[in-house]
Order: C-alpha cells, then structure tokens, then sequence
C-alpha cells in the first residue's frame, strides 16, 4: 500500500485560516454588527493568528507588543480610533455636507467622521477589499490591546504600577504639561513587553508620523477600553450600516466615477478620439510630458533626471505647482473626485503638449488631423477588487441622450507597487499572468512590456506569473513560499492585476465593449520583500529610491503609446 502523507504543511494549513477569515468577514458584515471580543470576533482573531501576516509581526506573541505593526495601521485609520468604543463602517451616507469635520488617515484616503467621544465613523466607498483590510486592521488592533491588558494588570486584576504612572503621563500630555520623557518610556516599555531601546525608537517614529496621536496615548486608550471591556462588561462593538451593506458589490460609486471622466471627454470634445488608459501614479506622466516645459523653459540646461529628483525632494510641492500650472495650459484636464471613490484622474490630449519640451527618448509625432491624436487617461491606483470595479464601468459604452457609443480604447496600461518573492526593493517585475490568491483562477497577460526593455537600468528586473492576493494586510510567508517555490514561479504580489485583466477580459472576449486584440501594458515596482525580515510594507515606503523604477516604467509605457 502506498504511504500518503496526510500532515497539512504550514501553506496550507495558512490558505485554510485565510478562507476561514474572509468567511468570517462576510457573514458579519452580512449580519450587520459584532463584538471583536465576543465568540463571532474570536473567530476572526484565531485565524488571523493562525495566519500571522508578516505586516503584523509578532502579533501571535502573547506579551510582546507588536510596534512596526501599530504604527502602520494607525497611519490608515482615523486619528483618535483608539479612544472609541464603537466603529462604524459607513457608505457615502450625507456626513460630507454636515458640519462634523471629516479625518483623513495620512496614508489612506477615505472620509472618517467622530460623532462624540466614544463613536467614530468610518466612510467605506472602495469595495470589499478596502472593507475587509480595514476589518483586519481593527482585528490586529484588539489583539494588541488585549496585551496592553494583560501586561497592565497584575493576576488579581488589580493595576500595576506602571499603569497608574502611565495614566498620570497621559493626563499630562492632555494639559499640554512637561513630564521626563525617558521615565515616562521606561514605564511603557514594561506595559508593552518591549526594552527601552525598541520602545524609544517607536514613540519616535509615532511622534514624526503624521496625522497619528502619541505612542503614550495610544497604548493608554488601547489599554484603558480593554481594562474596561474585562473588569466592567463594557464592550466594544464594529458596525456595519445598512447603507453600506446594501450598496457594496453594485458598482454604484464606480458607475457614477466612469460617467464623470466620459461627459468630461464629450465635454472637451475628446469622445471619439483614440484613448489609452494608465493606471499608476498622478505625478509621473505629468511630469514626463510637461516638467522640461515648466522648470526648464528657457534653455535645456538640466537633464530630465536631475529635474525628476528635484521634484522628488519637493516636500512642499512648490516645482509640483510649476508644473501642473504649465500643464493646464498645454492640453491637461483634472477631474477632481466628488463620487467618493476617492481616484483621481488626468486626462491629457496629446495634441497641445509641447513635442519640442520632452525627456530624451521620448518622441510626440503629431497628426494634421486633430481627431487622430492620442488623449490618455490617468487614473490614481485602485484599491484590490474596486480596481475591476472602475475598469469594468470605464470600458462600457458612454451613453448620450439614449446612444450608445463605444469608445475608440487602443491600450491599457498598468503601474504599481507591488511585493516582490526574489530580488529587493526597487526592483522592476513584469507579469506574464495573475493568479488570484486562495484559488487556481488565473489570467494570462498578452504584455507588451517586456524586461529587455529594463536592461540598462541597473535594477533587478523579473518576468513570470503574479499573486494577486486579497489584502496588504494577510501576507503570508507560507503562502509566499508557495507561490514562489512551486510550479506556480510566482515573482511577486499585489491586488489589483487579477481584477484589471478580468475587467478587461469581460470587455473584450465577453461584452464586445473593447477591440479583442487590445494592446495591455503591466509592470510593478517592488515596494517590499514580504519574505525578507524588516523589508516588509511595515518596515517604511521606498521614498526617493522609488523615484528610478517610477520613471522607467513610465516611460517604457509612454514609448509604447507614442510609438516610439
């Protein structure tokens, strides 16, 4: 008889606790509320510690306080959460035109709104992806507070001493009153499981971080509700409202985005020209096709590269300002998002742009004909499955006084930052195709960019397959190794791919919305090595060495699309 090996590897047994998590998302949301700490919540908690996503370190320790993890987090949800009892997750409900001031998390765009002192709002018009990586943000938050908890009270229940002193600098920090900084650490360095070195580093990176509260403060507001939840039965509670619930799914705010960048078209009598789509950044193709112009007007005595690294360094975007002023003026449109999908967009008509005014490489040959020259279309990075979402809407038909007109698309184009399983940060990948994580679905890329084009550049440039995974969030080495080490070859993940391709697919092959032999452009740069220690999302962003692999890629992209 033959011997099968019937023991789950750590892969495994991690893509179970996955399913297991976005199971439990779902049916909460469906039901429409739930406390985090209560036997719905636990499930949710045991597998997302069963799962330990690399984004969230030592978040299966039991004492330890997991720092890099808190800090991202709290970088992507409102200033203040962690002194609220009751979050709600909202759809655009009205709350924008209301006097409440909306919070705006420094590193992800959305509405959030703190009705009073214990209930916080948080507007969700992304999709599920956006809904559950918040879910697992709020999750990996309790956890820690639980720690808090537990390191703050000794086995009688009673606080420790360290807590009632903690408290005190709290209240001092509330009156704005001095207090030793280096004693105030010494006792948090105990409440989080953490030395002093580990947890002066942290309040440093707190209190350098923008639009989050002190490291002081947080631990206090974690610890102080937790106590309250063990010791007095007042327990925290997530809500979903029904707005939301009924909304998500239906392409409602996508709709409403597509239909404003299509009347904006017919508006600039740019419907019927031939368009190409860049997903990516809003600053990297502005600047490709109009920073020589506005910066360096005069004379060509600055190369494009030393221009792109002085906006780089533009911290108070005053060249920034240069440039779009000059932009506007040679063939640029902005539409300003006020459908809360919170995407931007860049439409640009390639026929007033300056061709004299560009980067070496770049060549703009212009048609005599007006109606044959380019207008590209730049949308602001989606967020996971909103990018199927707006890609699906932005392909159909725009509609006009009951007509019908199928727009002239001629290449879609896609950039973004992604995780990368072999190479280092700053790394250029190209997709050959992208698999969904948690299934075999996958999709093939027909992509024009190839890494030959890469070369040159002195950066680690990867071909082959894709993990399009379901949150920044659930990274899993296990999972990754998988992925990397097995027939799949996988060279790196992201979140939006799988849901462009299948978008764009759909239009194509299914719809008939979009020529069959559309022209498909996808290159990433590697933003972190979710398989190296300390190079995770949690670790910080690339800053200025992302600026290099950024312009590559858009240029290779706008190559294409100019004919070069």
């Amino acid at each position: 008889m033959n011997n099968i090996n019937t023991q789950l590897s750590r892969a495994q047994i991690s893509r179970a606790a996955l399913q297991r998590l976005y199971i439990a998302m779902r049916h909460l949301f469906i039901r429409g509320s739930y406390k985090p700490l209560g036997m719905s919540g636990e499930a949710i908690i045991n597998a997302l510690l069963e799962l330990e996503p690399e984004i969230y370190g030592s978040i299966a320790n039991p004492e330890k306080v997991e720092l890099s993890g808190l800090l991202y987090v709290f970088q992507r949800l409102p200033q203040g959460i962690e002194e609220c009892t009751f979050i709600r997750l909202i759809s655009r409900e009205g709350l924008e035109d209301s006097d409440t001031k909306s919070i705006v998390p420094a590193k992800r765009r959305r509405d959030c709104y703190r009705i009073d002192q214990e209930q916080i709002y948080i507007e969700m018009t992304r999709g599920r992806s956006d809904i559950y990586d918040v879910l697992t943000h709020l999750t990996f938050m309790y956890v820690e507070s639980e720690k808090i908890r537990r390191n703050a009270l000794d086995h009688k229940g009673r606080k420790k001493k360290d807590w009632q002193r903690l408290e005190k600098i709290v209240q001092k920090l509330t009156d704005k009153q001095k207090f030793d900084k280096g004693v105030a650490i010494s006792y948090l360095s105990t409440l989080l499981g953490r030395t002093y070195a580990e947890t002066a580093e942290a309040v440093n990176e707190f209190d350098e971080a923008s639009k989050v509260n002190s490291l002081f403060n947080i631990v206090y507001w974690l610890g102080k509700l937790s106590i309250k939840e063990f010791t007095e039965d007042q327990d925290r509670e997530i809500s979903f409202s029904s707005t939301l619930r009924s909304k998500v799914g239906h392409h409602i705010f996508g709709a409403n985005w597509a239909q404003k960048v299509k009347n904006t078209l017919d508006e600039h009598d740019l419907i019927d020209r031939p368009l190409h789509v860049i997903s990516s950044n809003l600053h990297s193709v502005l600047n490709s096709f109009y920073a020589l112009e506005a910066l360096n007007s005069k004379s060509k005595k600055a190369s494009f590269n030393s221009l792109v690294e002085k906006l780089a360094n533009d911290t108070k975007g005053k060249f920034q300002e240069v440039v779009k002023k000059t932009a506007l003026k040679s063939g640029l449109i902005e539409i300003s998002d006020e459908t809360g999908v919170n995407i931007g967009v860049q439409i640009i008509d390639t026929y007033k742009i300056n061709s004299k005014q560009l980067p070496a490489g770049l060549k703009l040959k212009k048609h005599k004909e007006k109606k044959k020259n380019s207008v590209i279309i730049v949308m602001d990075y989606a967020f996971g499955e909103q990018a199927f979402e707006l890609m699906d809407e932005l392909l159909k038909p725009f509609q006009k006084e009951g007509e019908k007109i199928k727009l002239d698309y001629q290449s879609i184009n896609i950039m973004g930052k992604a995780g990368i399983l072999e190479g280092k940060k700053g790394d250029i990948m190209i997709p050959t195709a992208h698999v969904f994580e948690g299934s075999a679905d996958n999709y093939p890329v027909q992509n024009k960019l190839k890494a030959t084009q890469f070369e040159e550049s002195g950066l680690g440039v990867f071909t082959g397959p894709m993990v399009t995974v379901l949150g920044t969030s659930l990274q899993n080495r296990d999972i990754l190794r998988y992925f990397h080490r097995s027939s799949w070859k996988a060279i790196g993940l992201e979140m939006e791919g799988a849901h462009y391709q299948k978008a764009i697919q759909a239009a194509s092959k299914i719809r008939g919305s979009l020529n069959k032999n559309i022209t498909t452009r996808y290159a990433y740069y590697a933003s972190d090595n979710p398989l190296e220690t300390g190079s995770t999302l949690a670790s910080g962003g690339l800053g200025v060495g992302g600026v290099k692999p950024t312009y590559l890629i858009t240029h290779a992209i706008l190559k294409g699309i100019l004919g070069n």
